[in-house]
């Protein structure tokens, strides 16, 4: 038998644990993923979410542990997206008499789209008594569906967060307390960086609707829950959310005979020089999802490549793409583009145009070198970064 976990007195933790994902959505999740719900022994039992179709054995497991699941008589929904919601039809089945709500319009629309089942919606301000508890629901629409809400049980304290805060982190430990924090926040901000990241203007809109909760926990539907350090992932989510950058660089390549990864190595270390941690990156040996990691909360992102037949090399059109389609705000962010060729500076050109449609500042023209860079070539990098440097700190 699986164990649930009691997370709070009377509340348990009845999730998936999915060791072996290792990409979610085109980005990888190298540590798995739990799919967490979270089961309210109240006088009127309840469900909030479920998990992913493939964990619904585990997850149902869980919840037999502690009560027969035909029992449960409120199953809330805060998301409709398949690794939250997937074992919906397993709990309607074995629940029928459920009472199911989830986010009005959008939360209702895709339950019935996906799985034919005609559920109750509820909006901001509305809540549900069920019994010493009374849930209140917030709707925190494109945080990262149109049906995305959460759940608030002021009598725990507890924020059932959904995609907000959560992390793809499989571990039996429950708790950020119990982790090792450095590796839940990296987590936190690779989760943020590849999935919320597009939508800081929601993001904010829903910690506004939180705001003056008196937050003890917050359990989200992947990875640990917060209660040690609750403080410094809502301090982390309002920097990431205004799209807040260190002082720090990255520098991203792909070379075919090394020209290309010189000027990378020469842009890094002219940062290094200047008291800039820098990081190289070379986008043959590093996943677009681990960029976007660093890239986060930079605020000095050069990326190079040669050409190739009349265009940049696919990795580096690859990355651009993934990063354009994150939609980052670029406006405090510097900007450089760079490359060599042989007979065409057509590969560094498009560099520069899709970080220049991407509103970054950029620090200069476009710095293409035909061949070789010569020491002399070299020497200009370092001159262009620290110009660089010098203009966004004025």
């Amino acid at each position: 038998m699986l164990n649930a976990i009691e997370i709070s007195p009377k509340i348990w933790w009845v999730g998936g644990i999915d060791w072996n994902e290792r990409s979610f959505h085109g980005y990888t999740t190298e540590q798995g993923i739990t799919y967490n719900a979270y089961l309210i022994m109240d006088e009127t039992v309840t469900l909030i979410d479920t998990a992913k179709a493939t964990f619904t054995d585990e997850f149902v497991q869980r919840i037999s542990q502690i009560v027969d699941p035909a029992k449960i008589e409120l199953v809330v929904t805060n998301h409709v997206e398949m690794d939250h919601s997937g074992s919906l039809p397993k709990i309607h089945e074995l629940a029928p008499n459920a009472r199911i709500v989830a986010s009005a319009p959008a939360g209702v629309n895709e339950i019935r789209a996906h799985y034919g089942i005609e559920v109750e919606g509820v909006k901001t301000g509305d809540s549900i008594s069920i019994g010493a508890r009374t849930l209140h629901f917030v709707q925190t629409p494109m945080v990262h569906w149109p049906d995305n809400m959460v759940t608030w049980c002021p009598e725990d304290g507890i924020l059932f967060s959904n995609d907000a805060f959560g992390q793809h982190y499989a571990t039996t430990k429950r708790f950020d307390d119990e982790c090792d924090l450095c590796e839940v926040m990296k987590q936190a901000k690779k989760y943020y960086a590849n999935i919320v990241w597009p939508y800081g203007a929601q993001v904010q809109k829903a910690m506004a609707a939180l705001g003056g909760l008196d937050i003890k926990m917050i359990a989200p539907s992947h990875g640990v829950i917060w209660r040690s350090h609750i403080a410094e992932i809502l301090e982390k989510y309002q920097a990431w959310s205004t799209y807040q950058t260190e002082e720090k660089a990255v520098v991203v390549f792909d070379s075919m005979w090394h020209s290309t990864e010189a000027m990378a190595r020469e842009i890094t270390d002219a940062f290094i020089r200047e008291g800039v941690p820098a990081k190289l990156i070379d986008v043959k040996h590093t996943h677009i999802s681990d960029i976007m990691l660093e890239l986060c909360d930079a605020r000095y992102v050069a990326c190079g490549s040669p050409t190739l037949n009349s265009n940049m090399m696919p990795t580096m059109a690859s990355f651009l793409t993934y990063m354009r389609g994150l939609s980052p705000n670029n406006s405090q962010r510097t900007g450089i583009a760079f490359g060599s060729y042989g007979w065409a500076p057509l590969g560094p050109k498009q560099v520069f145009t899709e970080m220049e449609n991407m509103k970054f500042q950029m620090a200069s023209p476009v710095i293409a070198q035909q061949w070789i860079p010569s020491e002399e070539n070299l020497a200009a990098l370092q001159e262009t970064v620290v110009k660089a440097i010098e203009d966004a700190r004025a």
